[in-house]
C-alpha cells in the first residue's frame, strides 16, 4: 500500500477523531433520506392501488388480452403453448380484479372503524382516518397502544381505566 492510499475505515477513525458530531449528523441526514423515500413510496403505492384498482384499467387490459389473442395465429403452437398463453392472460387480469376487491373491502373495514371510533365516547379521535396516516405515524400510535394494553393488563379490576 503506498503512503497516498488510505482506507475506508481509517478515513472514518480519522474523521471521527476530529469531529465526533460528524457521525451524528450523517445518521441524521440518512434518517432524513429515509423518511422522504418512505413518504414518496407511500404515495406512490396510494395511486398504483388507486390506478390498479379501477374498472377502467381493468377494460384496457381486458382489451390488451383480446387483441394480444386475435393476433396470434395458433394453428402453428402446441397445446401446451395454447393453454400457457391463456393462463398469463387469465393470471394479468386476476391482478386488476383482486386490486380492486381489496380496495373496496378496505374502504369499507376503514369506514366502518371510523364510526365505531366516532360513536364510543371514550375513544381517542386520533383514530379517526387513520388509513391517511404514513407508516412511521401508524407505527406510532401501535406502540401507544400496546403500552395502554400493557397499562389495563397490569391494573388490577378496582382501579381506574387508563384513559386512551
Amino acid at each position: 500500500m503506498s503512503p497516498k492510499q488510505v482506507h475506508f475505515s481509517d478515513f472514518i477513525a480519522k474523521t471521527l477523531a476530529q469531529n465526533p458530531f460528524c457521525f451524528l449528523s450523517l445518521q441524521y441526514l440518512m434518517k432524513k433520506i429515509y423518511s422522504s423515500i418512505e413518504i414518496i413510496f407511500e404515495k406512490l403505492t396510494y395511486l398504483m392501488s388507486k390506478i390498479l384498482g379501477s374498472s377502467v384499467t381493468f377494460t384496457l387490459a381486458f382489451s390488451m388480452i383480446v387483441f394480444w389473442f386475435l393476433n396470434r395465429s395458433y394453428h402453428n403452437f402446441e397445446i401446451n403453448e395454447i393453454i400457457r398463453d391463456f393462463l398469463h392472460g387469465f393470471t394479468f387480469l386476476s391482478l386488476f380484479v383482486i386490486q380492486k376487491e381489496f380496495s373496496k373491502f378496505s374502504g369499507s373495514l376503514h369506514l366502518k372503524v371510523n364510526e365505531l371510533v366516532a360513536t364510543t365516547d371514550t375513544a381517542s379521535n386520533t383514530l379517526l382516518n387513520v388509513e391517511s396516516k404514513t407508516e412511521d405515524e401508524i407505527n406510532t400510535l401501535q406502540k401507544e397502544y400496546a403500552d395502554l394494553a400493557d397499562k389495563v393488563e397490569n391494573q388490577t379490576d378496582t382501579e381506574e381505566k387508563p384513559e386512551v
